[in-house]
C-alpha cells in the first residue's frame, strides 16, 4: 500500500492547514501586511475570502468560515472535501477593505 497522500483523499488534513497558515504567515511579513486576503477557489468555480479555516470535521474535509458578502450578512462556516479546494490566493488587501483579513485556523476545536 502506498503512503503518498493525495488531495481529496483522507489525510493529513491538520498539517495542510498548517502549511497553508505558515505560507499566509510568510507572506505577510514579506509585504508588510498585519492579515492579508486569503481566497480559495472551488472545483465550481466559486471564489471566497476567507477569515479562517479549520481542519475540523477531518477524514478529508475542512471547514472555510468566509467574510459574509455584505456588511450585515450573518457568517457561515462551508465543510468542504480537501479534493474541492482548487487553489488558494493570498494578496495585500486593498485599501479602504480592511474587513477581509485573514485571523488564522485551527488545527483542533475540542
Amino acid at each position: 500500500m502506498s503512503s503518498i497522500w493525495l488531495p481529496g483523499h483522507a489525510g493529513p488534513v491538520d498539517d495542510l492547514i498548517g502549511r497553508v497558515q505558515r505560507r499566509v504567515q510568510r507572506f505577510a511579513e514579506a509585504h508588510g501586511v498585519e492579515q492579508p486576503v486569503v481566497e480559495v477557489e472551488l472545483a465550481d468555480g466559486a471564489l471566497l475570502m476567507l477569515e479562517s479555516i479549520s481542519s475540523e470535521p477531518g477524514y478529508g474535509f475542512l471547514t472555510l468560515l468566509p467574510h459574509p458578502d455584505e456588511e450585515g450578512d450573518a457568517p457561515y462556516e462551508l465543510v468542504v472535501p480537501v479534493g474541492s479546494i482548487r487553489a488558494f490566493a493570498v494578496r495585500v488587501p486593498e485599501p479602504g477593505h480592511g474587513r477581509f483579513g485573514f485571523a488564522g485556523y485551527s488545527v483542533d476545536e475540542r
